[in-house]
């Protein structure tokens, strides 16, 4: 009777834990996504088959795995499992969990695994608290962190541990794991319906994270046992955006966000913006286009603007969403207001235009290389004159092939930072084609 009432009281404790713990992986092979990390011979199966302790540290975005994996390798290896959580522990806590853990490996033979949690929160100190139990192997340590390691994490815990970066999570992956859960025993057991749209609509919404996907889907099952979009949207709060990605909305919207930074509207390139965040786009992919856009559009009117546009697209790739919003949204603001200019790309397409209409011509000998043995025979360098040892480091000699030597590329505007480009450069150009020698 006894063994009875702890199996229900088991459950009843399992039934009130939350849908994503209740659906998180038991086996390597349950694990939804991350395939290059699973894959024989890797890291982590060598750990999972291999009684040795092992360090390792798992860096990706929000709910991609890393303490789901953290479990199953507990789970599997039949390990003691201790978690700590950076936010909340302090060195006491790190010391007294390696203490228990080496009383359990000496008493039992029973090895520890030490889960942190948001690792890059620790300090130093903390940090080099987890020394020995590394070094010595005590514990199988994993730690969890959303942060660059190389940043966050002290040298010597980090040189003394494998680094496993995980990815985000496929729009086809997070669908599994609402499927999954919808008809998991574990999960929902088959008790409530999902509807196609209202699938789709949590796909969006988890914006690759799967435990967001399954906390938003819990939220949805206590409304309705029918769960359509309506009903998504009562349960978090967000409408649902009409937005496909591999259709019309996708490339009408993109379309929309880049005529409204030429047009220098901040307010319309930012509604855009946040239409495609809430819709679930990639958020590399909004990144790339605002670079192509700092060069296409804008170029030398404001060159800084390149510069903010590829920190933007960093800041995206270290930092993930929600934060990266912010820096996307900087770049945005930049470009919109930035002076306008497409002569860098006018620039470069004449350039290859006349390059495939073989507009090609001979190299001038003396631009040519003469590093290697007989290249001074064929009068490789003879005659190049080095700019660097004349006046304001200008020379007049032929740089480019006779077919091209009166053609113009590069035509700057007068707008913003330009206009001085424009002046220097009609000088130089003037200069360099004779007239005005000097030297």
């Amino acid at each position: 009777m006894e063994s009875l009432f702890d199996s229900a009281a088991e459950e009843a404790h399992r039934s009130q834990e939350p849908l994503a713990v209740r659906m998180r992986p038991r086996t390597l092979d349950e694990v939804v996504g991350q395939r290059h990390l699973l894959g024989g011979g890797t890291p982590l199966r060598r750990l999972v088959e291999s009684e040795a302790p092992m360090s390792l540290f798992l860096w990706g975005p929000p709910g991609t795995g890393k303490t789901t994996l953290a479990y199953v390798v507990a789970g599997v290896t039949r390990r003691r499992f201790v978690e700590i959580s950076a936010v909340s522990a302090g060195v006491r806590d790190v010391r007294a969990a390696i203490d228990a853990a080496r009383r359990e490996l000496g008493m039992s033979g029973r090895q520890t695994v030490l889960f942190v949690d948001e690792v890059h929160r620790f300090n130093k100190a903390q940090q080099d608290a987890l020394l020995p139990a590394v070094e010595n192997r005590w514990v199988t340590f994993i730690g969890a962190t959303t942060e660059n390691p190389f940043f966050s994490v002290v040298s010597p815990l980090l040189s003394r541990s494998l680094l496993l970066t995980l990815e985000p999570l496929s729009d086809d992956d997070i669908r599994t794991v609402l499927e999954r859960a919808v008809a998991d025993p574990r999960g929902l057991g088959g008790r409530v319906t999902l509807r196609p749209e209202a699938l789709d609509h949590l796909v969006r919404l988890a914006g690759g994270d799967a435990r967001r996907s399954l906390t938003y889907l819990e939220a949805a099952a206590l409304l309705d046992d029918d769960i359509t979009v309506e009903v998504v949207e009562r349960a978090v709060d967000k409408a649902a955006v009409r937005y496909d990605r591999q259709g019309d909305q996708h490339y009408d919207v993109t379309s929309a966000f880049i005529k409204s930074m030429r047009g220098s509207d901040a307010d319309a390139a930012l509604h855009y913006l946040a239409r495609m965040i809430e819709a679930g786009e990639d958020p590399r992919f909004i990144a790339r286009r605002i670079v192509i856009f700092a060069s296409e559009d804008v170029g030398m009117a404001d060159p800084t603007c390149l510069q903010v546009a590829v920190a933007a697209a960093q800041a995206v790739e270290f930092i993930g969403l929600p934060e990266g919003r912010i820096s996307l949204a900087q770049a945005v603001i930049h470009c919109a207001l930035a002076p306008k200019s497409n002569a860098v790309i006018k620039a470069i397409d004449e350039a290859r235009a006349d390059v495939r209409r073989g507009m090609t011509g001979q190299i001038p000998a003396h631009l040519r290389d003469a590093h290697y043995p007989g290249a001074a025979d064929l009068g490789h360098g003879k005659g190049y004159r080095y700019p660097h040892d004349y006046e304001h480091g200008l020379v007049a000699q032929e740089y480019a092939p006779p077919e091209v030597r009166e053609r113009r590329y590069y035509q700057p505007t007068r707008h913003g930072a330009e206009a001085a480009f424009a002046d220097r450069w009609h000088k130089i150009r003037a200069f360099l084609r004779g007239k005005g020698k000097k030297g």
